[in-house]
């Protein structure tokens, strides 16, 4: 069978240069992920040289299911938020990364169950757009935070002191200092941070394919030339084997310590995070590729949503955050893809990042370089905020909550619980509970026990 016969290329007005051609694309601005996906992660104390092997094969493994069981030009890889919520979300809760890497698991079984059962499909229906909306901007501003941390832009401006420190000679407590503040911006280190950020921006508004990995390229090769970096030590290795041994993270994943109660809030979030991500993202390639029907809907949805839940199965197995389809996939299909030998396309250039990962990992150590693509993701993500309804303020207010929670409270899971329950809360209150659904209120009930019973931090 010819690739045309079996991808319907043809059929879809498409070419297999174009294809081809798409799939790069795709995998140009993409790439990134194999840099930032385990730097990130390491905060979680995932060793990276493992983490990197388990990001690329990830990408390989959903990207290859995807384009031979959707067929569909959507590129698959740990999902930037959730690798953020995996590291830093979870982070206060003193949690093992086993222990996490479990609760990936077992979201992902969710997925599939949902997925299969087409329970998905009509939690999507029961939240509003606006709340939708807020959780992408709400995630957008959450990821931008924490690059202009990890770049020193902004930092701590907490003592971390008891109030009695605080008292002045006359006795009269003084104002506290400020949660954050502005950081030393004469350090070199914040401003090749800045430059990096500038220049990612600059190559994405100028629309330059994989503006971000240039820039974060760029940026590194002009920190080590200035001393705040080393030079690769080889280009090429092979994997599976030491320093890059999947070996300590294959498998170690902590299952039966996810079925507590106080996990119940984790699953939750990675679960709407998850479905959000990929609804978000099918709703949004769909409607430049033609793949909307005619009420707005994604055609066949339940395929792209079954490959999104056993890559989330697989990327827990093999040591890596919560994965699915990337929005970046959007660059492809302007591009003219239109069937999975795009992805397969995207599957074959992450499979052979893998031998060139010694040549890719300086990047993951230097913060100044890849925190700017952090920023640059989270400006796109927060771009969803004009699209909540700012005239309805029963919408509008649970919405502003959910991402003022995420971003204040330095948490996800507490905007998502919060402004669900808020939600129909304020619908209720205010006389409009017939707007609310029976999956509004099952997911609002959720989010409330997570309040009640779970460990809100």
């Amino acid at each position: 069978m010819s690739l045309d016969n079996f991808f319907k290329i043809q059929e879809r007005g498409s070419t297999v240069k174009t294809e081809i051609v798409g799939g790069a694309t795709t995998f140009l601005t993409m790439a990134y992920i194999i840099v930032v996906n385990p730097a990130i992660l390491s905060f979680a104390h995932i060793p990276q040289g493992p983490s990197t092997v388990a990001t690329i094969l990830t990408a390989v493994f959903g990207c290859l299911f995807m384009a031979f069981y959707a067929n569909r030009p959507l590129a698959v890889a740990p999902y930037m938020g959730e690798n953020a919520f995996i590291a830093f979300g979870l982070g206060a809760l003193g949690i093992s990364w086993q222990l996490r890497l479990g609760a990936v698991f077992v979201s992902g079984i969710i997925f599939a169950i949902f997925a299969c059962l087409k329970i998905r499909p009509w939690l999507a229906n029961s939240i509003s757009p606006s709340m939708k909306h807020s959780f992408g901007a709400g995630i957008g501003m959450f990821l931008f935070l924490i690059g202009l941390y990890e770049t020193g832009i902004v930092t701590s401006g907490a003592t971390g002191l008891p109030a009695a420190a605080l008292s002045t000679a006359e006795g009269v407590l003084r104002a506290p200092d400020v949660p954050l503040k502005l950081g030393n911006l004469h350090n070199p280190t914040v401003l090749l941070s800045i430059f990096g950020f500038i220049l990612i921006v600059t190559l994405m508004q100028r629309k330059v394919r994989g503006a971000m990995l240039i820039g974060i390229a760029v940026t590194a090769i002009i920190g080590t030339l200035l001393g705040h970096g080393s030079a690769p030590q080889a280009v090429m290795a092979m994997p599976f084997v030491p320093p890059y041994d999947l070996a300590p993270i294959f498998l170690k994943l902590d299952i039966p310590g996810v079925f507590q109660l106080s996990f119940l809030p984790i699953l939750l979030t990675l679960f709407l995070m998850s479905f959000l991500d990929t609804l978000g993202t099918l709703v949004g390639v769909g409607s430049i590729g033609g793949m909307l029907d005619e009420e707005g809907n994604f055609k066949d949805i339940e395929k792209p949503m079954i490959v999104d839940a056993t890559s989330c199965i697989f990327s827990a197995l093999v040591g890596s955050s919560t994965s699915g389809a990337f929005i970046e996939s959007a660059a492809g299909i302007k591009e003219g893809a239109r069937t999975g030998l795009a992805t397969l396309v995207v599957a074959i250039l992450f499979g052979v990042c893998i031998f060139f990962i010694p040549l890719i990992e300086p990047l993951q150590h230097l913060t100044y370089a890849y925190a700017p693509a952090l920023m640059a993701v989270g400006l796109l993500t927060i771009n969803s905020i004009k699209k909540i309804d700012m005239d309805d303020i029963t919408e509008a207010a649970p919405a502003l909550a959910t991402i003022a929670m995420m971003v204040f409270s330095y948490n996800i899971a507490n905007g998502l619980t919060a402004g669900l329950v808020l939600y129909s809360v304020i619908k209720i209150c205010t006389g409009r509970f017939r707007e609310l659904n029976s999956g509004t209120l099952t997911l609002s009930s959720l989010c409330l026990i997570y309040f009640l019973f779970g460990i809100p931090h």
